[in-house]
């Protein structure tokens, strides 16, 4: 079987695996015992929705006598430039009819303008040659094509005010920032909610969370950290940071009220930007 580069490739691969595993006289809860991976993980994977990491792949060709498929093509399924804690995460946000998600520090990724892209991405401790800088923003801007299909995914976008209030890329990148947001939610693009400093602790203060629903398949939750990430697939845990969300939902501004507070935001950057031409 040749497998092609993506976007073809993730579903191939998922096809290849379900076509052993009916071979193999396995179902997905049968080759998940043997194979010590969620029923759950094996559905995802052969829907091309997750990509399997190196462990996964190498118990796979060890259940289904693959001879080295399953770890061999894993390259071939990485087709964008992300952080490798991001991948699965990614290929799930891609699929999702829905997806809430809150962000502590930054922009969620989806919404950012190429500029504050530029700015987080180039701001790592490890030095990028411009050519690695612009595949990594073409590929956080990329992420944002998502929204241009009016009607799926929905998507709630809640910042902290810390989002709004740190000057990544300074005054002009942020107000170019706050006004693309706007812009998505005066087209009912998204819902969007802040959780302004005056709450004090919230349910979500700890950190990112991306909670994400989709057609055929379970809910799943994403959290992340300094250089790391996890996708949550146990219900009682997705359940979790689905009321955690909930919490601090009603805690943040209305979405007319929090769309108020970005407006007059990025009217401060662009005065700022005004004073300092070159910020």
């Amino acid at each position: 079987m040749a497998i092609e580069d993506n976007p073809r490739s993730r579903e191939q691969y998922g096809q290849e695996l379900r076509r052993r595993r009916e071979a193999a006289g396995l179902t997905q809860e049968e080759l998940s015992q043997r194979a010590v991976m969620s029923r759950t993980h094996i559905a995802h994977i052969e829907a091309g929705r997750r990509r399997p990491d190196v462990e996964d792949a190498r118990r796979l060709d060890q259940v289904l006598g693959a001879d080295g498929f399953f770890e061999r093509f894993l390259p071939l399924l990485d087709g964008k430039k992300v952080a490798e804690h991001f991948k699965g995460a990614l290929e799930f946000e891609g699929k999702a009819i829905e997806i809430r998600v809150y962000a502590p520090k930054l922009v969620p990724g989806i919404l950012q303008t190429p500029a504050y892209a530029r700015a987080v991405l180039s701001s790592g401790s490890t030095p990028k040659i411009p050519e690695e800088l612009d595949e990594l923003v073409a590929t956080r801007v990329q992420r944002g094509r998502i929204l241009d299909n009016f009607h799926s995914p929905q998507v709630w976008a809640m910042l902290d005010e810390a989002v709004l209030r740190r000057p990544v890329g300074g005054p002009s990148v942020m107000c170019e920032q706050l006004c693309h947001i706007v812009s998505l939610a005066e087209n009912q693009r998204i819902r969007l909610h802040v959780l302004p400093f005056s709450v004090g602790y919230h349910a979500l203060l700890e950190g990112f969370v991306s909670l994400m629903w989709f057609e055929d398949l379970p809910p799943i939750a994403y959290t992340k950290g300094l250089k790391s990430g996890r996708i949550w697939e146990l219900p009682s845990v997705v359940r979790e940071c689905q009321v955690a969300y909930d919490h601090a939902l009603g805690d943040a501004l209305s979405h007319r009220s929090s769309l108020a507070l970005l407006r007059s935001v990025a009217e401060d950057y662009k005065h700022e930007a005004q004073r300092t031409p070159h910020s």
